[in-house]
Order: structure tokens, then C-alpha cells, then sequence
């Protein structure tokens, strides 16, 4: 039993070490994808840690848009390619997380769910899917930065019907974003898209389509029973808004009592101590 953990890491170079160090394991290999915007050069020295390899193909990756969901979906296209049956997992995971279990604890529990995928979702007409329908429903311009967009939209968005997108059901949530897929899973989902651009297309314009897309094509797929509804994320919404809390020693109590694998997030700069607690647990 392999894992690919895939991470997408913007900045802070420090901390996405010490996070490729905590996910370290003989059956496990780490691929970063570093947005395009950042620079590559405080990175690289990355790539002389045991089995950590770099994503060749680096999108620029807007907040909300499609780019975000893109930039998984080709990283795993990229590391299927390069070894298209090494892994049993592919994990995805942000620079701000990190391991609440030990890396042990962790393999021993993938090897027991082989050919399960692990995604976070509410079906339509949940209360987050009524917050939020406007994210699957209206035009959204987040990926073009081009002057007058946000009147385009309005008007769009004002003129014609209410978009539906080209598959039988929307499956999602604010816990959505994050997950782990079978190595078939990925595949499906990669292979799913290429075949249905109008799929595509529609994406494009909507918003935070990673909380969605994936989840909506593999629960509309043969592979839905094969889907358990936790994404093995300790994430704490409590504070509202957009963003979740940002963990610090103050939640250690909360993080360790979890039964979840990894949580998210954390920033280091603002308190490193939580890591260094987390890190001693795992003896």
C-alpha cells in the first residue's frame, strides 16, 4: 500500500518542510504543486528531502476559481502518469496542514481502506447548498482580472436563466475542498472531465468549485459506494466567514481528542508551538 500525498503550497517554504517531514513514511511519496506566482527558487531545496518530487506543470491559481480545482486534477493526471500504478491513495492536502496522527498511525489506517475515497459533502437543499447555491448557479469571472469583469457579471448573471450544470446531482461543502482518492477514483474523475468539455466549460465560470465538482462527479459515478463521507480533516468553521480558524496551542486538546487524520490550518509564523506540541505526541 502506496500514498501520494499532493500538496499545493503558495508560500512559506519553512513550514511546507516541516509538514513534508511529519508526512514522511517508507510508503509514502510527496508531490508539491507551487502556484506559478510564487517563487520557485525559495522552494527548491525541497527536492533533496527523501521522496519529494515537484509538479512540473504549474498553474496560476486564483482563490475560488476553477484554477484551484484544475491544479489538483492535473498534478494527480502528472503523477498517475509517472507511475500509474504505484499508489493505492492520492491525498491532497494544503501547505497549512498537517499530520494529527503519527505517520504510522496514519498508513496503518489507508491499509485498511483500500479502494475507499475519502470526501466531505452535503447533498442540494442542505442548508450549506441553499447558502450557497449561487456558487453552482450564477457566472462568476474569478479567473479573468480583466477591467469591468464585475459589471460583465452583474449583467450576465441578471439577463439570463440560472445555470445547471451538466450532471445529474451537486454534491458538496464547506468541508469539501480537501480529500483523499482511490488511485481508480482519481483516474475516473481526470478521464470524466476530458470526456465532457461542456463540463468544463461550465466550471469555469462558477465559484469555489473545489468545495463541489469532484465530489459531484464521483457521487453521480459507478464509484459512489465507494465513497465515505468523511474527509479525514479536523477543520473548525466556528468563526464564520470564508476561512476557517487558525489553530493555535489553545486548541491542542481539541486537535489530539480528533479521530481525524490531518487538520487544517496553521500558521506557523503566527504560532509554531502547536506544531511542536503536535510533533512531541507523535513520540
Amino acid at each position: 500500500m502506496r500514498v501520494a500525498h499532493l500538496i499545493l503550497a503558495h508560500k512559506a517554504p519553512a513550514q511546507l518542510e516541516r509538514l513534508l517531514r511529519a508526512l514522511a513514511h517508507p510508503q509514502a511519496d510527496s508531490y508539491i504543486h507551487l502556484d506559478k506566482k510564487a517563487d520557485f527558487q525559495a522552494f527548491a531545496y525541497l527536492a533533496a528531502l527523501p521522496n519529494v518530487h515537484f509538479i512540473q506543470h504549474r498553474l496560476d491559481v486564483k482563490w475560488g476559481g476553477y484554477s484551484l480545482t484544475l491544479a489538483a486534477l492535473e498534478s494527480m493526471r502528472e503523477i498517475l502518469r509517472s507511475a500509474p500504478t504505484a499508489y493505492d491513495f492520492i491525498n491532497l492536502l494544503s501547505g497549512e496542514d498537517y499530520p494529527i496522527k503519527s505517520a504510522a498511525a496514519i498508513h496503518a489506517f489507508w491499509e485498511q481502506q483500500r479502494g475507499h475515497s475519502f470526501l466531505e459533502y452535503e447533498a442540494e437543499g442542505s442548508a450549506w447548498w441553499q447558502a450557497n447555491e449561487s456558487h453552482a448557479t450564477r457566472y462568476h469571472f474569478t479567473e479573468f482580472s480583466f477591467r469591468g469583469r464585475y459589471v460583465i457579471e452583474r449583467c450576465l448573471n441578471a439577463l439570463l436563466p440560472r445555470r445547471r450544470p451538466p450532471l445529474p446531482a451537486l454534491y458538496g461543502g464547506n468541508m469539501g475542498g480537501w480529500y483523499t482518492l482511490s488511485r481508480e477514483c482519481a483516474a475516473y474523475v481526470i478521464g470524466y472531465l476530458d470526456a465532457h468539455p461542456k463540463l468544463r466549460r461550465y466550471a469555469y465560470f462558477t465559484w469555489g468549485s473545489d468545495e463541489f465538482l469532484v465530489h459531484s462527479i464521483v457521487l453521480n459515478s459507478p464509484l459512489a459506494p465507494t465513497v465515505i463521507n468523511n474527509n479525514q480533516r479536523y477543520i473548525d468553521w466556528s468563526g464564520g466567514g470564508h476561512s476557517p480558524k487558525i489553530f493555535t496551542v489553545a486548541d491542542l486538546p481539541a486537535l489530539l481528542a480528533s479521530a481525524r487524520l490531518y487538520a487544517r490550518k496553521f500558521d506557523a509564523s503566527r504560532d509554531s508551538a502547536v506544531l511542536d506540541q503536535l510533533d512531541h505526541s507523535f513520540g
